[in-house]
C-alpha cells in the first residue's frame, strides 16, 4: 500500500505530541492511514490520478491528526502532494525549497476577496513548468491567519472558486454558507485546470470517506448503494474504455 505525505506527516507529528489528542471521538479504533473505524476502512480502495498537477499543503498544528480531516485525500488520489506543518516563525525549509524549485509554478487557493489585486481566473503554465497547487488546511480562522501570516506566500497569484453548489462535507459545522471542505477544493481547482475526469474521481472518493466517516460516528450501516459502489463503477468504466484503445 501506498505511504504517501500525510501518513509520514500524521506519524511526525503524534510522535512529537507530549500529551494525547483528544478529538471528539478519539477513544474509537480507528486506521492510522484513512482515520476511519477500522471496520469501515477504505485504504484498499484507494484511486490513484494520472495528473499534471501537483498538491502543497500547509496543514495547521492540529489539523493533521483531525480523522475528519479531507486533505488526506488529495494525497491519496494525487501522486505528487506535499504536506508540511504550518509555522509562523519557523517555515519548513524543505516547503521553501520546493516553492522556489523551477520546475513547479505555484498557485495558492483563496478566497480573491483577501487579494483581489492577485486574482488569475486561468491556470496558465510557463514552457517545462507544472502547477503546483497550495492549499491551507485548517479550520476557516486558522487558514486566514496562515494567508495573512505566510509572507513567502505572497508572491503567488491566487485561484479562487465561488461553488455553485452547498458543500457536502457534513463532518464539521462550518463558519461560511457554502464553504467547502479541502478536498473538494481540490476537486474544483483541478477541474478549472482542465483534468475533469480527475475532478470526478476526487469528488467521487471524497464521497466514499464522507459517508464511511458519519456511519462510524452515527454507528449505522452503510446504504445498499453505496458511494464505493459508484466509484468502483466509474473506475470499471475507465478501464473498460482504456482496454478498447
Amino acid at each position: 500500500m501506498r505511504i504517501h505525505a500525510i501518513h509520514t506527516l500524521y506519524e511526525e507529528r503524534l510522535a512529537r505530541s507530549t500529551r494525547p489528542f483528544l478529538a471528539r471521538g478519539s477513544k474509537v479504533q480507528r486506521c492510522r492511514q484513512c482515520m476511519l473505524r477500522t471496520h469501515l476502512c477504505i485504504c484498499e480502495h484507494r484511486p490513484l490520478a494520472t495528473s499534471n498537477a501537483a498538491f502543497l499543503l500547509v496543514m495547521f498544528d492540529d489539523e493533521i491528526l483531525k480523522p475528519s480531516n479531507t486533505g488526506r485525500l488529495i494525497a491519496d488520489v494525487f501522486e505528487d502532494t506535499f504536506a508540511y506543518i504550518w509555522s509562523r516563525t519557523e517555515p519548513n525549509t524543505e516547503m521553501l525549497a520546493l516553492l522556489d524549485d523551477p520546475q513547479w509554478q505555484p498557485y495558492i487557493v483563496f478566497p480573491a476577496e483577501y487579494a483581489p489585486e492577485r486574482e488569475v481566473t486561468t491556470v496558465t503554465l510557463e514552457d517545462g513548468k507544472r502547477p503546483l497547487f497550495i492549499m491551507l488546511d485548517g479550520s476557516w480562522a486558522e487558514a486566514k491567519k496562515m494567508f495573512r501570516k505566510s509572507p513567502y506566500l505572497d508572491r503567488f497569484p491566487l485561484l479562487s472558486i465561488n461553488p455553485e453548489k452547498p458543500s457536502r462535507y457534513k463532518m464539521r459545522e462550518a463558519s461560511k454558507e457554502n464553504q467547502l471542505g479541502t478536498a473538494e477544493v481540490a476537486a474544483r481547482i483541478i477541474d478549472l485546470f482542465g483534468e475533469h475526469h480527475n475532478a470526478e474521481l476526487l469528488d467521487l472518493w471524497f464521497d466514499v470517506f464522507r459517508e464511511n466517516y458519519i456511519a462510524g460516528k452515527m454507528n449505522r450501516q452503510l446504504p445498499e448503494h453505496s458511494s464505493l459502489s459508484i466509484l468502483e463503477k466509474f473506475m470499471s468504466i475507465d478501464e473498460t474504455c482504456l482496454s478498447k484503445m
